[in-house]
């Protein structure tokens, strides 16, 4: 653990917890992508199929939150909060995003085991499980405070695991470089690349989330 990672882990939470808040208080998931929620509890229920290893108390309280809370956001986008506002813009298909992560899943691990492949397969999916909602962002043309929020949360985590990573090469010798999961997170946060630009250029100056036409 170093600043890097707890930092990373706690904007995983915060992106969590304001999107959450953001349905139950609006009771609306407007602009909100189902596809990425969907592929995002694919990514932690593919991942922590091994959920007790290593026997860390943090890691599985982290892996136990990270699949129910998953599960109950599609809870909430589904049942709870239903709505059809953008089923028919949130159009990207899943299984060409599926199908190519799978793919690359079974060429690139470090072990040819169900649950490397699993992992792997996770991490491939991360990388673009946020495309989803960006193209939503992108045919909506603007977005709410709160869920541009959200999304920059999001995308800091994966950019503060980046800086976790070069720390522990630079400073942890023994430490084993993972570069499937150091190159998806490089593709990760550049996807947040336009998204980042537009976010400290409006909305942290309390201008609207804009996309360009």
């Amino acid at each position: 653990m170093n600043i890097f990672r707890l930092l990373g882990d706690l904007s995983h939470l915060a992106s969590i917890f304001i999107l959450i808040h953001k349905i139950l208080v609006t009771k609306s998931c407007r602009g909100i992508s189902f596809k990425t929620q969907l592929l995002y509890a694919i990514v932690f229920v593919s991942r922590y199929l091994a959920l007790f290893s290593p026997p860390s108390v943090y890691l599985i309280c982290m892996k136990l939150f990270f699949i129910a809370s998953s599960l109950y956001i599609l809870y909430l986008m589904k049942v709870q909060f239903r709505t059809r506002h953008e089923v028919d813009i949130d159009s990207i298909r899943l299984d060409v995003l599926l199908g190519t992560c799978f793919v690359l899943s079974l060429l690139f691990n470090y072990k040819f085991t169900p649950i490397e492949i699993a992992w792997s397969f996770s991490i491939f999916l991360e990388a673009v499980a946020i495309l989803p909602q960006m193209f939503l962002l992108q045919r909506l043309g603007e977005a709410e405070t709160i869920t541009t929020h959200y999304i920059f949360a999001l995308g800091a985590y994966r950019a503060l695991y980046i800086l976790n990573w070069i720390y522990r090469l630079m400073f942890e010798p023994k430490h084993h470089f993972d570069y499937i999961t150091f190159v998806a997170g490089l593709v990760q946060t550049g996807l947040y690349a336009d998204f980042f630009y537009i976010y400290f250029t409006k909305v942290i100056q309390g201008q609207k989330f804009e996309l360009p036409a």
